[in-house]
């Protein structure tokens, strides 16, 4: 195997990289996918509070640093799926201002090479990929859409309706969050009740992850290999620096070489990055596909926190994760500039909720005190910086260099969710809440981006419009590096549109089309 070649070689199995794979299978063309992980077992551990948050046993096993040297451990999973084993699936678009220059209180964040309309095709068709359920129509900063929801939105828990309904009467407009799990239930069927969601593996595999909807239907082809376990050491480029040769992984102790006409990086922003840079050497001694010295820059992953609300009433609700609110997103009245995205997620592990408490309500047991929350997680607009970056130590190991900026939107956005929910529970004539509030440290990395920008100037950016490499003809990139901005919500599904845009441009550039997924044998390594 270790001299095999492969029409396209498949770095990554997440939100990108299974995504894409999904989308050349089937093609004829012979497809090599390479995951560092292994597949997530379906345990009863998967849905056990101790076990994923205090033991981490899902958690990389991984110290990166910060931009002091400073060790921190990275909220990232290496498993078939990547990150999106983990994720809550909310799966929203970018807004269609987001695709435009913004300014914003922290500065201004750049026009994208393409608009919004240009990805709007592919944001359906990812929509019905990932089986999406929402309600077209009720989020008042929602991009124009070609057709509705593959399904309908699901239905909230009374609490949280209440909450939506109180929300209303005040002039607010809560909307279903738009969320991927697959259909469940049916005549003669059991309802499903939603629980440990947010934040956890899903042994029954119905949240709609790349795993399940994107790799697994990948290698039902025989054109497609999954090989697990292989990490990618470096890439290789051919004699006069044009194009990748090799791909170097390291799986088992065993050092493996494959070519291939095309390779896609879908690693995930930060490690696509790393991999970029290892890969010096020869006609690239800054790293591949660096001639603008950009590749790690302008890394952004959100202003991103959690917002606890302790209310008087009890809130029983199994999965709160149903709507949200962007009211805010394009500004307020009295902030000309866009705050962003406040939506509920899944109710917090007991660490967690002491850590928001951070010695508040102090002689109340947290158990009392879990009972009642209502619990929310915001997003505002990071930034485009060159000095937030991913470089590499001495030893190899990765340092994320970040500050953050634009907080000013994150603090009025918080402000404005604290007044809201103290006017819902007065209206009830109920006491306002007691709020805990943290936003993520520099090892929240969920939402990473842009450390690979396209655009239309190999000067300023690394990646063309298609996503393929300025300076490497047949790299191309299908992760969220290569965002210039990252507008407030969620980059999943844009990832998700994305990839099937690549792996469109991909197979038109090799001549191939793809099939739908028939019941073909698997090839799993």
């Amino acid at each position: 195997m270790s001299s095999q070649h492969y029409d396209i070689i498949i770095i990554g199995t997440g939100a990108g990289g299974g995504t894409i794979a999904r989308a050349v299978a089937g093609s004829g063309r012979r497809v090599l996918i390479l995951e560092r992980g292994d597949f997530l077992p379906r345990e009863r551990e998967n849905w056990d509070e101790k076990a994923v948050f205090a033991d981490k046993r899902y958690l990389a096993r991984e110290t990166w640093y910060d931009r002091d040297d400073r060790p921190f451990e990275p909220y990232t999973h290496y498993f078939v799926g990547g990150n999106t084993k983990m994720y809550g699936a909310a799966l929203l678009r970018l807004r269609a201002s987001d695709f435009g220059e913004t300014r914003h209180f922290g500065g201004v964040s750049p026009a994208w090479p393409i608009d919004y309309h240009d990805l709007e095709p592919y944001y359906t068709r990812a929509e019905r990929l990932y089986s999406v359920h929402g309600l077209r129509g009720s989020d008042p900063t929602e991009p124009p859409a070609s057709g509705p929801f593959p399904f309908p939105a699901l239905e909230p828990e009374p609490r949280i309706r209440a909450l939506a309904d109180d929300l209303r009467a005040l002039g607010h407009r809560p909307f279903p969050a738009p969320l991927g799990v697959r259909p469940v239930g049916g005549p003669g069927e059991a309802p499903y009740r939603f629980s440990q969601f947010d934040g956890y593996p899903d042994l029954t595999e119905v949240k709609a992850d790349a795993h399940v909807v994107g790799v697994r239907g990948a290698v039902a082809h025989p054109d497609v290999t999954l090989l697990t376990r292989a990490f990618v050491e470096r890439l290789r480029t051919d004699r006069a620096g044009g194009r990748v040769s090799e791909v170097v992984v390291r799986r088992d102790g065993d050092v493996l070489t494959f070519s291939a006409d095309i390779v896609v990086l879908a690693a995930g922003a930060i490690n696509s990055a790393a991999l970029l840079l290892r890969s010096a050497g020869g006609t690239h001694p800054d790293g591949l596909a660096n001639s603008s010295g950009l590749v790690g820059r302008h890394y952004m992953c959100h202003q991103n926190g959690c917002f606890i609300a302790v209310t008087h009433d009890p809130n029983p609700s199994q999965f709160q994760k149903n709507w949200a609110i962007s009211d805010f997103y394009h500004g307020a009245p009295d902030s000309p500039h866009p705050l962003g995205l406040i939506q509920l997620m899944g109710k917090p592990d007991t660490g967690t909720l002491e850590w928001l408490r951070d010695g508040q309500m102090p002689g109340v047991p947290i158990e009392d005190i879990k009972r009642r929350t209502i619990d929310f997680f915001l997003t505002a607009e990071d930034l485009p910086s060159p000095d937030n970056r991913v470089t590499l130590r001495a030893d190899g190991s990765i340092r994320l260099s970040y500050t953050p900026n634009n907080t000013e939107a994150y603090d009025r956005l918080q402000a404005r969710l604290a007044d809201m929910l103290t006017a819902a529970e007065r209206r009830r004539g109920r006491p306002g809440p007691t709020f805990f509030a943290k936003r993520l440290g520099i090892g929240g990395v969920s939402h990473q981006n842009g450390t690979l920008r396209f655009g239309t100037d190999p000067r300023t950016s690394v990646l063309d419009a298609d996503c393929r490499a300025h300076d490497l003809d047949n790299l191309y990139v299908a992760d969220a590096s290569f965002f210039p901005s990252c507008g407030a919500v969620n980059p999943s599904l844009t990832i998700m549109a994305n990839a099937l845009r690549v792996g469109e441009r991909i197979l038109d550039r090799l001549g191939a089309r793809a099939e739908p997924a028939a019941a073909c044998r698997s090839s799993v390594v």
